[in-house]
């Protein structure tokens, strides 16, 4: 009987070849990347094309495997060899009458070797993902050269204080709780600080990228991925700051909301598929309204804003109005514990009302776990349903409270419309 053929460190052959095999296909993603973009071809080609990367990648998976297999000398001579072997490539290329200093190809090779590396030590998932991401960086040359010239400097320092923020000041804050009613969790308040503060740089980079009246939609929209109420927040209060884009701020409230609808139903899915099925028709009419408003609202013909040809020198991150958010919703949060404190619960989807003014994330989950518990589908998706009508009420109750008028008068329509069609999904889910 023949057993399985194992490698030095006492591994399955097997396992060796995908190893060395996610390393092979590394160099060949980004050579063929490289083949296609003409670096690797023409008067200033580069040393390396296809071929060359496939067996840069391989050389990288090798020694990896070295290294695993405890022979970690013989990693490192080989992963030198490559490295000197790209420098010399780079310094031939450069000496060249009228050559191109650029080095992108050099560093893609250095690259596939690191990556390679990785897959050979067993870490095929992250060379894998990595690597799309370089194919994805170069190939989307010119797109990224735009980006760039779209930020400037007001804008990289702000990018350099976010990532302080959220590198190095979030992973030092304690994890809590402290105090009553549920307490203040200072890691996680400083999280919400940090998203509060991404959707402003995210709006202020779109407004920059596609114009003041669009930009906010687009903000919005990616906003609601993360959280609808926070844009809701957030945009009802630069009604009150910006002039004239009260309609793009409508419609990125509007689409965050949309967008929620979505990012629940697909959550469900992942978590539990029975639970996805009884939502299609407690969420499909606030999904199809949601997406025609925005639709809508993307064809109109809006005015142009009238600070539009000022330039905005204000911190984009907006850090002090993100804390004063953060800690708006701390203290929500406080007041809701104790309400449940004194009143306590009257039933599941008592619960989900409550906890659908906060976290429709945290509601989702939970439904979807309590399906598991004895909980029915059924009920778990009229409990979510109910949650993010309820949330629509407090998003609607924000937004009159914290916007301009016009604002309101451009955003009121919408959340009674979504709310509408809520209502009419609760209708057809349980009569179905």
């Amino acid at each position: 009987m023949t057993g399985l053929v194992v490698m030095p460190n006492g591994s399955p052959a097997v396992e060796t070849a995908v190893r060395l095999g996610i390393a092979a296909l590394v160099g060949l993603a980004v050579g063929a990347e490289r083949e296609w973009s003409g670096h690797a071809s023409g008067p200033h080609a580069r040393f390396a094309g296809v071929r060359t990367f496939l067996l840069l990648g391989i050389l990288g998976g090798a020694a990896g495997l070295l290294v695993a297999w405890s022979y970690p000398l013989a990693g490192v001579a080989l992963i030198s060899a490559a490295g000197l072997f790209v420098v010399a490539a780079y310094a031939m290329a450069v000496r060249r009458p009228g050559a191109d200093l650029d080095g992108t190809t050099e560093g893609a090779a250095l690259v596939v070797v690191a990556l390679g590396v990785l897959a050979g030590i067993g870490q095929t998932g992250l060379a894998a993902g990595a690597v799309a991401v370089v194919v994805l960086a170069l190939g989307e040359k010119e797109r990224l050269h735009w980006l760039v010239r779209k930020i400037g400097e007001h804008e990289m320092r702000a990018a350099l204080q976010f990532a302080v923020l959220a590198l190095v000041v979030l992973p030092l804050l304690p994890e809590g709780p402290y105090g009553p009613w549920g307490g203040v969790r200072p890691r996680m308040l400083w999280a919400i600080v940090l998203l509060f503060a991404a959707l402003n740089f995210a709006g202020h980079l779109a407004r920059h990228a596609v114009g003041p009246n669009r930009g906010y939609g687009v903000a919005g929209m990616l906003g609601g991925l993360v959280s609808s109420t926070a844009v809701t927040l957030q945009f009802s209060r630069l009604s009150r700051t910006e002039d004239g884009v009260e309609h793009p701020l409508a419609l990125g409230v509007i689409g965050a909301c949309t967008v929620l609808v979505g990012r629940v139903f697909i959550a469900a899915a992942v978590l539990n598929a029975s639970v996805a099925r009884e939502l299609v028709l407690f969420l499909a009419p606030a999904g199809l309204v949601g997406v025609t408003l925005v639709a809508a609202a993307m064809r109109q013909p809006w005015p142009a804003a009238t600070e539009a040809e000022v330039p905005d020198r204000r911190n984009p991150l907006r850090l002090w109005w993100a804390v004063q958010l953060a800690i708006g919703f701390q203290l929500a949060m406080m007041a809701l514990a104790v309400a449940r404190a004194y009143w306590g619960r009257t039933g599941v989807l008592t619960s989900a009302a409550a906890l659908g003014l906060t976290d429709v994330d945290a509601l989702t989950v939970s439904m979807c776990r309590a399906v598991g518990n004895g909980g029915t589908a059924a009920l778990a998706a009229q409990g979510i349903a109910i949650g993010i009508l309820s949330n629509t009420v407090v998003k609607l109750g924000i937004a009159l409270a914290v916007g301009t008028p016009r604002f309101r008068k451009a955003v009121v329509p919408g959340f009674l419309a979504l709310a509408a069609a809520l209502g009419v999904g609760l209708w057809l889910g349980t009569r179905w």
